[in-house]
């Protein structure tokens, strides 16, 4: 049997790609190719965000003590491991000191978010307003009226008093991300679980809860990495045995800041990425289960 030109022809031609696949390669293409403005001041910015990380990485491996390099050694992180207990015992401090505090920070700032935002009462607008000034504020200011309310009431400075001042600081973040969260809220949604017979709690915990999850994570990342790197407010309202990471690290700047602390930083940078990618996960497994 013959076979027909025409159709030979037709079968043997390669599919075509769709019209919006074509395009899409082609609008890729065009960004791939050029490098404006706004992608070098990425870069730049990039640059200028990452590279102190990895010099800090780079002289960990240093076995020298200044910035000299001599050759790779890993003497930091066994002293960071072994003999460093001083340095420890600051750390375990400021990771109890912002969990605590962001744990707390995230409840209050939660409920705050859903209160002011979808109920009526006297002063919202006032509570709206001085909500924010922890986050304007200057930090000085800030620790020094702490300072003085911690005296005041006869509050001995201690890790108590560290704790109430991170607290303070850091619920106006998780406000912040919470309302962002809850502006895109769809309503219908509360008002379905209360004609299927939920009440306000069940409401809160089974319906809203989930849906604003993420935002509460993000305000509780954030709370944790202010609190670990605050300085100025730690400074003035910590006492004696209370001393965190960023104050034993100032301290140690008057006899010179060993590479034990590039060693401990690499240490953290790789514990957080970890921590960050299990969180980004389990929140992802966790908005696709609802």
């Amino acid at each position: 049997m013959n076979k027909i030109p025409f159709l030979s022809k037709l079968v043997s031609r390669p599919a075509r790609p769709a019209e919006p696949t074509r395009h899409a390669k082609r609008s890729w293409k065009k960004r791939a190719v050029s490098f404006g403005f706004s992608n070098a001041t990425l870069a730049l910015t990039l640059v200028f965000l990452f590279l102190p990380l990895f010099v800090i990485v780079f002289y960990s491996f240093n076995e020298a003590k200044d910035t000299t390099w001599t050759k790779f050694s890993l003497v930091w992180y066994e002293k960071l491991i072994f003999g460093s207990s001083d340095l420890w015992a600051s750390l375990w401090n400021s990771v109890f000191v912002a969990i605590v505090s962001s744990l707390v920070a995230t409840v209050l700032g939660t409920l705050a978010a859903i209160g002011i935002t979808w109920y009526k009462f006297r002063g919202k607008n006032y509570i709206q307003t001085t909500s924010f000034l922890p986050m304007v504020l200057p930090e000085v200011i800030m620790g020094v009226s702490l300072l003085i309310f911690f005296s005041g009431i006869k509050l001995s400075l201690g890790l108590m008093t560290i704790f109430i001042a991170h607290t303070t600081f850091c619920m106006p973040f998780v406000y912040l991300m919470v309302s962002a969260r809850i502006d895109e809220f769809d309503y219908s949604i509360i008002e379905a679980s209360h004609d299927l017979g939920a009440n306000e709690v069940q409401t809160l915990f089974k319906v809203i809860l989930p849906a604003i999850m993420p935002g509460i994570v993000s305000g509780f990342m954030m709370s944790v990495t202010m609190s670990l790197e605050d300085y100025v407010i730690t400074f003035l309202v910590s006492g004696p045995g209370s001393t965190t990471l960023p104050l034993y690290v100032y301290s140690m700047i008057r006899f010179g800041v060993s590479p034990v602390i590039n060693a401990l930083s690499f240490v953290l940078i790789v514990a957080i990425c970890f921590v960050t990618i299990i969180l980004r996960k389990s929140v992802k497994s966790f908005a696709s289960s609802r």
